[in-house]
């Protein structure tokens, strides 16, 4: 095996790693994919044979791609942000342990999506993958003190959101019920579901129209708001099943083959607190299929 074959090798090896990485630093699955094949290409440009630990070294030229695309990104208006969900995982078959081990709810890749790019690199690369401050801190350019504290807010930030249980049993078994109930109709039992302070958050794109007829983008608190909006998608039940979105139950639309929707569902104390959906058609049309 020659040196570049090696090389090829060892990077294969760190690029599961490396994806769960950059789509945790993106919220974007192909913008994950570009990255890591930017880090390919560097690495097999560079003489790496006084690298000691290769991975670490992958990891930080993954990382700094990452902060220069969140650094690049066109800003968002405030109120398209409150309704933009990052691209979900879809695997359309039964949860996987394999799978939820490495899952990143979509819930709390929105609120990353709220971070700026240095705190969303300080969090990801410390709180998820235990990468130490005084690395963190050469990528971002700061004082390992000033990284300690860009980490700190983004965790404040975080700590807010709702995040599910991890009874994943228990959680099929609510997202079967608010399946039925919807298929039904039945607001009361819809209502029983959810949390109070639920919120929906709806990601339509451009293209909303081709979903369920009144689809858009919306953002919508409350139990009652969210069932009203529920009960307006009834008549594409027909078309929704159960899937695992990012390691957790949750719900897909497909019409004629084609995938329309992902509902990814945050259940807490047995209760609906979050239901994050994409139904942006073009981005759906992207995604890869697992």
């Amino acid at each position: 095996m020659d040196d570049h074959e090696q090389l090829a090798r060892q990077f294969e090896q760190n690029r599961g790693h490396l994806r769960a990485v950059a789509y945790r630093m993106l919220g974007s699955l192909s913008e994950a994919e570009d990255a890591v094949q930017e880090a390919w290409l560097r690495l097999s440009r560079t003489d790496v044979s006084d690298v000691g630990n290769l991975g670490g070294w992958l990891t930080t030229v993954v990382s700094r791609l990452c902060l220069d695309m969140l650094r690049s990104r066109k800003s968002r208006r405030e109120d398209a942000l409150d309704t933009y969900v990052p691209d979900p995982i879809v695997h359309q078959g039964p949860e996987d342990e394999a799978v939820q081990a490495d899952a990143v709810g979509l819930a709390l890749l929105v609120v990353l999506e709220t971070l700026s790019p240095a705190e969303r690199l300080a969090f990801v690369l410390h709180d998820m993958f235990g990468v130490g401050f005084d690395e963190i801190a050469q990528i971002v350019d700061k004082s390992p003190a000033a990284t300690r504290q860009l980490a700190s807010r983004a965790r404040r930030r975080v700590q807010g959101a709702p995040a599910s249980d991890g009874d994943v049993s228990r959680q099929r078994a609510i997202v079967e019920a608010f399946m039925a109930a919807s298929r039904g109709g039945d607001f009361a039992a819809l209502l029983a579901l959810l949390d109070p302070d639920v919120v929906l958050r709806a990601d339509a794109g451009a293209a909303s129209a081709d979903f369920a007829g009144p689809a858009v983008s919306k953002l919508v608190r409350g139990a009652r708001a969210v069932v009203e909006q529920a009960l307006m998608f009834s008549r594409m039940t027909p078309y929704n099943s159960i899937a695992t979105i990012n390691g957790e139950p949750g719900v897909i639309t497909v019409v004629n083959g084609r995938l329309m929707g992902v509902m990814a569902f945050t259940v807490t104390n047995g209760k609906i607190t979050e239901l994050t959906i994409l139904a942006d058609v073009d981005r759906l049309r992207n995604l890869p299929a697992t």
